[in-house]
């Protein structure tokens, strides 16, 4: 890839990264993100801001990111991810935890400096291995979640006398 469209691509992933982390100025110099908003619908809105985040991942993956730095990558998001699915607590560690951002700057942190780069094809590979281990994860959250539901329901039948 040549330099102009590594900065390029570089650019793309800044805005897509601050977009999804830290997009919308809050009074007192806080800024959120569009991760954290998606995050406070239950269920959905991780396995959502999981797979905008898993982009960043798949594209530093095309820029040359080491396995290692793609690891640390999904790391970030998973955290981000499973404790995200914890109601209210999890909705409140959307807005600070800021995956995408500290991915932007491990990427950039990677391709400034001098490492051999693994093959095209190991990369490709282990991206794609993160992204099911994601989507795994978000499909177990959205299961918890509709289990969780479903026995609420039980209880609210139960105590309705139906």
């Amino acid at each position: 890839m040549m330099a102009s469209q590594r900065t390029d691509q570089l650019k793309r992933l800044k805005t897509f990264g601050r977009l999804l982390d830290s997009s919308i100025p809050l009074p007192g110099g806080y800024r959120i993100g569009l991760d954290g908003i998606f995050g406070l619908i239950p269920g959905f809105g991780d396995v959502a801001g999981g797979v905008a985040s898993s982009y960043i991942i798949l594209e530093a993956a095309r820029l040359g990111a080491s396995t290692t730095t793609l690891l640390h990558m999904v790391f970030n998001v998973l955290i981000d991810s499973l404790i995200g699915l914890i109601p209210i607590l999890g909705d409140l560690f959307d807005f600070v935890w800021k995956a995408n951002n500290k991915n932007i700057k491990l990427l950039i942190k990677h391709l400034d400096s001098p490492r051999p780069k693994s093959s095209p094809e190991h990369r490709l590979t282990t991206t794609m291995v993160i992204i099911l281990i994601i989507l795994v994860a978000g499909t177990i959250g959205l299961a918890y979640l509709g289990f969780m539901l479903l026995l609420r329901l039980i209880a609210a039948l139960q105590a309705s006398g139906g």
